[in-house]
């Protein structure tokens, strides 16, 4: 069965960090996009970031340019999403995704992805 395991979130002050993990379990990543995505209360949910099977691509959405940094270990089968700098618009529950296909490129798009964690929540007070 496969599943991917969010973790890492919690209550920060704003301008504070946090750093969300993502343990992949039941068949290996390591050739697979994966990103980063969340959910505010009463919003849909949207794209945060993605890195191809490498690490070598990432794109981001603008609000968190330059404050978040997605990262991945292929070999513990784990992605990493850095926030820094966070403020009260950034709460909300993460979440991570993995594409199916082998060697895919990175996508933005929530449709791309196959398989999904069940989300860590990620609270910034001001």
């Amino acid at each position: 069965q496969v599943q991917l395991v969010e973790s890492g979130g919690g209550l920060v002050q704003a301008g504070g960090s946090l750093r969300l993990s993502c343990v992949a379990s039941g068949r290996t990543f390591s050739g697979s996009a994966m990103g980063w995505f969340r959910q505010a209360p009463g919003k849909e949910r949207e794209f945060v970031a993605t890195i191809n099977w490498n690490g070598d691509i990432t794109y981001y959405t603008d609000s968190v340019k330059g404050r978040f940094t997605i990262s991945r270990d292929n070999a513990e089968n784990t992605l990493y999403l850095q926030m820094t700098s966070l403020n009260p618009e950034d709460t909300a529950v993460y979440y991570c995704a993995a594409r199916k296909a082998t060697y895919g490129g990175i996508n933005y798009s929530q449709g791309a992805y196959f398989y999904w964690g069940q989300g860590t929540q990620v609270t910034v007070s001001s």
